[in-house]
């Protein structure tokens, strides 16, 4: 057991706390990871102020300086991969190899961020008047909130906190508490690899505290950017309130993510891509699969070939080799459950529904399903526009199966739901790889591979109910944690007015070759 975790604000531990609950490990109920102590909105606004104050220092310090912190945290994190890998496996539940996949991002994020510290390019431009130079600069935004999930505890929040302190902004964290330990170790390592006191701070709270706290701290001047990643009702709420103080935030939301299989697809290869996308996580990524929209020559073959390798797979203990543990947390499974209930008697299930009991059980289960929160990976056929387990994310193992005729029927099913953060299509013909990803809504689109999976240095995020439009990773997330600053320098001596003391090329516009 890792002990009490706390809140830390200016680099000191946060004693006080509105309560204080154990978290458990999903797979291993009766295993206690830690007892994490939840601060109320309180001690929000106070790490908004220590990230304030600590913010100008910071900011002063040169690009490659930080660059090389971000350097150091990368190199922690190599060190401590395997130990911090099996801590997210035993908190959330997530597959070791998968855990340790989690890690390296934040190893490859860091790996190109820290050269980043030496390419915050602005420009030279050129300007209409004589004896005067024009430049543009990437500033810090200043003090950043970052709220974010637990499903990826350490990956996710890498994509905000790295790059917000390479480019000279400070940060308050709020992990979710469900993986406090994990955010706890994440932050520890951060604290070793020379980030200052109150350059990094964490609160741990619910979500009430929180956006009471994030409220007041907007409110007094002291929050410049809001990063978060969950549901697209809470950040609706977020999005509403950083527009009362004129501010955008980062918001990576939920997704309903489509697979669309042509008739030329290869049939092997889009079931080994829907059962990863579906089932990897026990379905609890925003880029899981929702929907998987199949052509009508090929539907029957598919659901045979999907039904088959879904009950192949191996689940439960996720420190075996196994494609997907348990849910999350008590509270995911009560939502899934909410989900299942979505079935009607038009839909076709394959395989079982529930959770995995004695009573109900899986052949060829890792481990003791009694242990934690095993739910069956469910194959829903029949799937409509209208219904419910199509519109709605479900975030757990279910995947949803519709038939198409054209692949115009195709796109318009994928944009049907309103999400549009990830989308696959399964084909052999580049012309329907194109015509899919010029029509479909989604800010990330796959050609042959799954709707999960990311890289480093290319831009995550969605539109619609998926998010703002705006984005994670690579150079484009820059654009989130600096803000330009056009400078004009004249030195001729007097005072010249743009597009009024211009000077033009006189020209004779009216001749013609004889």
């Amino acid at each position: 057991m890792a002990g009490e975790v706390l809140s830390v604000v200016g680099g000191e531990r946060v004693a006080e706390a509105v309560r204080r609950t154990p978290s458990t490990n999903p797979a291993q109920l009766s295993d206690v990871v830690g007892t994490v102590g939840s601060a109320g909105p309180e001690v929000f606004v106070r790490a908004a102020e220590a990230a304030r104050s600590a913010q100008a220092a910071w900011a002063a310090t040169p690009a490659p300086q930080r660059g090389q912190v971000i350097s150091n945290v990368g190199r922690l994190m190599t060190l401590n991969k395997e130990r911090l890998a099996a801590l997210v496996t035993r908190e959330i539940g997530k597959p070791l190899g998968e855990a340790l996949g989690e890690v390296q991002e934040i190893i490859d994020t860091c790996d190109f961020f820290l050269g980043e510290g030496r390419r915050l390019y602005g420009q030279t431009v050129p300007s209409e008047m004589p004896d005067k130079q024009l430049f543009t600069f990437r500033r810090p935004v200043g003090t950043v909130a970052v709220i974010t999930a637990g499903n990826f505890p350490v990956a996710v929040p890498s994509w905000y906190i790295v790059p917000a302190l390479l480019c000279g902004n400070t940060v308050v964290w709020k992990p979710a508490e469900y993986s406090a330990v994990v955010s706890d170790a994440f932050y520890e390592i951060f604290a070793h690899s020379g980030v200052p006191a109150g350059v990094f701070n964490v609160v741990y709270a619910d979500g009430p505290d929180t956006f009471s706290g994030l409220e007041q701290a907007l409110a007094a001047g002291l929050i410049n950017k809001v990063g978060f990643t969950g549901s697209s009702a809470v950040g609706t709420r977020i999005g509403e309130l950083c527009g009362r103080h004129l501010q955008t935030p980062c918001l990576e939301l939920g997704g309903k993510n489509p697979m669309v299989i042509t008739e030329d697809a290869e049939l092997d290869l889009a079931v080994e891509g829907a059962l990863f996308s579906g089932f990897g996580t026990a379905g609890q990524r925003c880029t899981s699969l929702g929907t998987a929209i199949v052509h009508r020559s090929v539907y029957d073959e598919f659901l045979d070939r999907f039904g088959q390798a879904t009950a192949d797979a191996a689940m439960g203990d996720p420190t075996q080799d196994v494609l997907f543990g348990p849910l999350l947390d008590e509270k995911f499974a009560a939502g899934f459950e909410k989900s299942l209930g979505w079935i009607t008697a038009h839909h076709q299930v394959i395989g079982r529904t529930g959770r995995v009991t004695a009573y109900n059980p899986r052949a060829g289960f890792v481990g003791d399903p009694a242990a934690g929160l095993f739910y069956h990976p469910t194959i829903v056929a029949g799937v409509r526009a209208d219904d419910e387990l199509f519109l709605n994310e479900t975030f757990g193992p279910v995947v949803g199966v519709t038939p198409y005729s054209t692949l115009d029927e195709a796109i318009a099913l994928g944009n049907k739901s309103g999400y549009g953060l990830s989308s696959s299509i399964y084909t052999t013909d580049p012309n329907k790889a194109f015509r899919f990803a010029q029509g479909i809504s989604a800010g990330m689109v796959s050609v042959n591979n799954s709707t999960s999976g990311a890289e480093a240095h290319l831009p995550f995020g969605g539109n619609g109910k998926s998010g703002n439009g705006s984005r994670q990773s690579g150079v484009w997330v820059l654009d989130q944690f600096t803000r330009w600053q056009s400078m004009n320098w004249d030195y001729s001596g007097k005072l010249q007015k743009a597009q009024m003391d211009t000077e033009t090329v006189e020209a004779d516009l009216t001749f013609q070759l004889p």
